[in-house]
């Protein structure tokens, strides 16, 4: 299916005026390198939305580590997401949230809507994804955050210009499911910004003496005396009637039209604990078509992560019961574009997603081996960026930090002829001229990670390559194009759910008319 140009037709937003139908769109990744935004170009006029002065988040500061902890003391002493959340939720029902936390809106059978992952660093990157993400949002019915709202730690004060200024002229409601970051204050700040301004919670009661939950309370990061004083302030750039939402937890279902989305919280450590899954299980039921949104993709690098539920039993499990119905998985928390169409026992076809491309730093894609996971091979996957613009883009990145830009550097083409030799794939751009593979490209390809070819053996499989990945990914924010980032936009009808992920390069040809790097049809039965 081609996905860099546009269709005509009726789309089932039920716009035959909507321009991805019929006029043009930009040439995305897999057309051109200008439409990966490679090369001179004019830079977009996002700049003209951020604030004067932007802390630029450096995860190589011990500062912002220290003040990261939480999920490394959860891993190691205990995790207290569950327990936590449980009292959020009570308090939430105590103030006359639905029990069933389903939120029911008032949406005809065909409409539209965004999802946006991992958003909130409050950069360059963030915001250059803002034009087109109003361009193409302008006739949604609302937007659905997924995971990491706010970075680093989830801070109230942080909203402002994370949350509120960038998405200030997007005309609907936002819904959010909060990503580990969100938890590192305990999800203070994000219950207070999405759950109708929740109170602090009563100290919780104190654990025994010399038990590990003594000590994991005693180094437990916690929000400063005063976070959320400029929260008031920050309301006002989403005050109008049309953008306010209350949700009724960290997790939550919302009926729109014909469809049921399902949001999940995981938490620190990715996992959902035994309320929650029993509510999941409940709200899951019925012959009504489901969208899950969580923050732990299930699939995503090539590999398998059902999501264990407290208790016995996974999320997958639930999304593959043929009874509840769901259509598709789709996560934040890594950040970048994937989508795994994985072919069901049965015969239905689901679609898994990871959709983390919403603002953060960008995960490499050039470290996923070559795909052949539930029966998805390296044909039926998609992902963006592509292999060959990510090993481009880290190349350059490296030989900055490094100081070795001439030994290091790879330009898109040979970044592209690489991946595709260790890999075994076909180019995944229109080729141009052939590009000869050199001893040095194979060299950088490898020292940075690339997935290894699956004829070679374990001899060429570096373990350097998930190090790297954990390692200099957190490093890798950079403040000019390209970019790199994504939204989902799906549109809803009786009949179909179309879901297509469009780029933000930073670039203004991207801002006017965002190019589709992925597309998918998901029928509903």
């Amino acid at each position: 299916m081609s996905v860099g140009r546009g269709f005509t037709g009726t789309p089932l937003c039920g716009r035959p005026s909507h321009r991805c139908y019929g006029a043009p769109v930009s040439e995305s990744s897999r057309d051109t390198a200008e439409g990966a935004g490679w090369g001179a170009a004019e830079r977009g006029t996002y700049r003209r939305l951020m604030p004067h002065k932007v802390e630029k988040i450096s995860w190589f500061d011990p500062r912002t580590l220290w003040a990261a902890r939480n999920g490394v003391l959860a891993s190691w002493l205990g995790d207290p997401t569950g327990d936590t959340r449980a009292r959020w939720v009570a308090q939430r029902a105590a103030a006359g949230a639905p029990a069933d936390k389903v939120i029911r809106r008032d949406d005809p059978d065909r409409f539209s809507f965004l999802v946006i992952g991992d958003t909130g660093e409050g950069g360059e990157p963030q915001y250059a994804m803002v034009p087109g993400l109003l361009e193409e949002g302008r006739d949604t019915a609302f937007a659905v955050l997924a995971s990491d709202v706010i970075y680093p730690v989830g801070s109230a004060d942080d909203y402002a210009d994370k949350f509120f200024r960038p998405y200030r002229d997007y005309p609907a409601p936002v819904y959010a499911i909060p990503g580990n970051h969100d938890w590192y204050e305990d999800l203070g700040g994000f219950m207070r910004v999405f759950c109708g301004d929740a109170p602090p919670l009563p100290p919780a009661p104190a654990p025994r003496p010399l038990s590990r939950a003594r000590l994991r309370s005693l180094l437990w990061h916690r929000p400063r005396a005063g976070d959320g004083g400029r929260l008031d302030e920050a309301r006002a750039m989403r005050s109008a009637p049309a953008q306010r939402a209350v949700q009724p937890g960290p997790y939550w279902a919302i009926d729109a039209g014909p469809v049921r989305i399902v949001g999940i919280d995981t938490g620190l450590l990715g996992t959902v604990d035994a309320e929650q899954g029993a509510w999941l299980r409940e709200v899951s039921r019925g012959p009504r078509p489901k969208i899950l949104v969580t923050g732990s993709p299930l699939y995503v690098d090539g590999e398998h992560h059902p999501c264990p539920i407290e208790g016995g039993g996974t999320v997958d499990d639930v999304v593959r019961d043929p009874a509840h119905h769901y259509v598709a998985a789709i996560g934040g928390d890594i950040h970048n574009y994937q989508r795994y169409p994985v072919r069901l026992d049965d015969g239905r076809t689901l679609q898994y997603v990871v959709a983390g491309g919403g603002g953060a730093f960008t995960h490499a894609t050039h470290t996923i081996p070559r795909v052949d996971v539930a029966g998805v091979t390296e044909r039926d996957f998609r992902c963006y960026p592509l292999r060959g613009d990510s090993l481009a883009f880290y190349s350059a990145l490296y030989g900055r930090r490094l100081r070795l830009r001439r030994f290091f550097a790879l330009t898109d083409a040979e970044a592209m002829a690489v991946i595709a030799e260790r890999l075994g794939i076909g180019p995944t751009r229109a080729p141009g001229a052939p590009t000869r593979v050199t001893r040095r490209m194979r060299l950088v390809a490898g020292l940075l990670g690339t997935g290894r070819r699956p004829d070679r053996g374990k001899r060429l499989r570096l373990p350097v390559r998930k190090a790297y990945t954990s390692l200099f990914s957190p490093g890798s924010a950079t403040h000019s194009p390209p970019f790199f980032k994504c939204f989902l936009r799906l549109d809803v009808s009786p009949e179909a759910v179309r879901l297509r992920c469009h780029a933000a390069t930073g670039h203004r040809a991207q801002e006017v008319a965002p190019p589709v790097e992925d597309e998918v049809t998901i029928p509903l039965g």
